[in-house]
């Protein structure tokens, strides 16, 4: 177990290790929201399955065995999912929210709390880097 100590990057005393990445790109609101939900953006951000119903309370499991159920969904605006990997003692929570921006803009952000580690953490961080470089190129091709 990892000793609470406040000089560790991203370890917080109420939710453990947790991560924030975001980016703001040139897509309406609603279109960003669209692509967060559809079966490519989720497979993007989160990992390949077959259709995530994201209705309160619908549990899920992806093709690499993690498991989770979806806790808030909010329509063009955030949704809060829990996400377990195979191996980890417990369930880490995953929000995704999009966030207007003049200019038809839209920050597309991902947190995620409750990470077993500081290694863990970085993972999560480059897996939301890459999620986030994957969907502004799919993005970009529409300009």
């Amino acid at each position: 177990m990892v000793e609470q100590n406040e000089h560790l990057t991203g370890l917080t005393r109420d939710v453990g290790f947790q991560i924030g990445v975001r980016r703001t790109l040139p897509i309406r609101l609603e279109d960003a929201w669209r692509l967060l939900t559809s079966k490519k953006g989720v497979n993007i951000w989160l990992g390949e399955t077959s259709k995530l119903d994201f209705s309160k309370g619908t549990r899920y499991q992806l093709a690499d065995g993690s498991v989770g159920e979806v806790r808030v969904y909010s329509h063009n605006s955030h949704l809060r999912i829990t996400w377990q990997p195979q191996g980890w003692q417990r369930a880490s929570t995953i929000q995704v929210r999009v966030i207007p921006k003049e200019d038809n803009r839209t920050v597309i952000a991902f947190h995620q709390e409750h990470l077993p580690g500081a290694k863990e953490r970085e993972e999560r961080r480059a897996h939301y880097t890459s999620a986030l470089d994957e969907l502004e190129r799919i993005i970009r091709a529409k300009e």
